[in-house]
């Protein structure tokens, strides 16, 4: 594992932490805690609807790969859990099974987003009308350069972890009133080329 120049951000190689995360439970357990800021297993447990004893083990499991750590907001019984960072990159070193964990967590991740925005599509009627302009899909098609989109992801990234820093997962303190949760999917693909090599 490795950490990028934005704080928050984890770029993870290590074939045994990718495998570590690609697990159903253990990914739905780390994005409730990441929703809440810190979490204790019980409350995972009960937010997810299993045991607190299978929370635990879990937790001890993303712990043990540097996605989660105990919470300094812990009062000596209750042993609360945060997350490590606010994004990740899932990259895959030479290894097939490396590389069938990468592919797992991006799929994941997309049908997360999906899910996410079916939701949004849901619940739209019942919200604040400025929400629908923002929320939703944004799609572009470019021809760039590797070098190019490179420069893209640094810029977004750079965007997102000066948020990161200024509102730490967990301080409640940190964000106005009005702010909720709102995540951000960027999936970035490189398209086959056409039949007259467009």
């Amino acid at each position: 594992m490795s950490l990028e120049s934005h704080p928050g951000r984890r770029v993870v190689t290590d074939p045994l932490a990718l495998r570590a995360l690609a697990h159903p439970l253990r990914l739905k357990i780390y994005g409730v805690v990441g929703r809440e800021g810190r979490m204790t297993a019980a409350e995972a447990a009960r937010q997810i609807g299993i045991s607190q004893a299978l929370a635990s083990h879990h937790l001890r499991q993303l712990a043990k790969y540097g996605y989660v750590e105990p919470s300094p907001a812990g009062d000596g019984r209750e042993r609360p859990w945060q997350i490590t960072s606010t994004a990740n990159r899932f990259r895959g070193d030479d290894s097939p099974e490396a590389w069938e964990s990468v592919e797992f967590l991006d799929r994941y991740m997309a049908e997360q987003a999906v899910e996410q925005l079916a939701d949004w599509q849901l619940r739209r009627e019942d919200q604040d009308p400025r929400w629908s302009e923002l929320a939703g899909s944004d799609q572009s098609l470019l021809y760039l350069t590797i070098e190019e989109v490179a420069e893209l992801k640094e810029a977004v990234n750079a965007l997102f972890a000066e948020r990161a820093r200024r509102r730490p997962l967990g301080d409640a303190t940190k964000r106005p009133a009005d702010a909720v949760p709102v995540n951000f999917t960027l999936v970035t693909a490189p398209l086959r080329p056409t039949a007259s090599g467009g």
